[in-house]
């Protein structure tokens, strides 16, 4: 598999002479919506890295445990064509620490939705870095993963 965890500090492996696109989440149930985002933040570079958050994250973010493990996630997320590698994210805490990840990996667009709640945060940490926030995708409708998760 072609994923690595992250610690503060630590230097990631990150290939040379790519156009490097980040995007974060869960991806706890994996829908057409994250889908059609991930195949859209590809389109805007030459390789994607996803920032997956953990167990935890689901927890305090969602109030529910996780359906999949973040491996779990990991791997289905490395199934799909358009993901080239995963960041196993620990417990993030602060802007600070998030800024540190995104240093460490240097990405040259960093892709999120429209509705992006850390949207002012992102573009902060892409300015710092001269990375470029594009906004690649609209919220599809009713998919997320709470939705599924919540109608069964």
């Amino acid at each position: 598999m072609n994923y690595q965890n992250y610690y503060p500090n630590q230097k990631l492996f990150i290939p040379e002479n790519k156009k490097i696109v980040l995007v974060g989440g869960c991806f706890d149930i994996i829908h057409f919506g994250h889908v059609q985002f991930l195949e859209k933040a590809k389109q805007t570079g030459d390789y994607l890295i996803v920032a997956l958050e953990p167990d935890e994250r689901i927890i305090q973010h969602k109030k529910r445990a996780p359906t999949h493990t973040q491996t779990e996630r990991a791997y289905n997320l490395l199934a799909l064509r358009h993901v080239d590698q995963i960041i196993m994210l620990p417990l993030l805490h602060e802007f600070q620490d998030y800024y540190a990840l995104v240093q460490a990996i240097n990405p040259h667009i960093i892709a999120i939705t429209n509705n992006d709640p850390q949207l002012s945060n992102k573009q902060k940490q892409a300015d710092a870095i001269n990375a470029q926030l594009v906004i690649v995708t609209n919220v599809i409708g009713t998919f997320s993963s709470s939705h599924i998760y919540n109608s069964f």
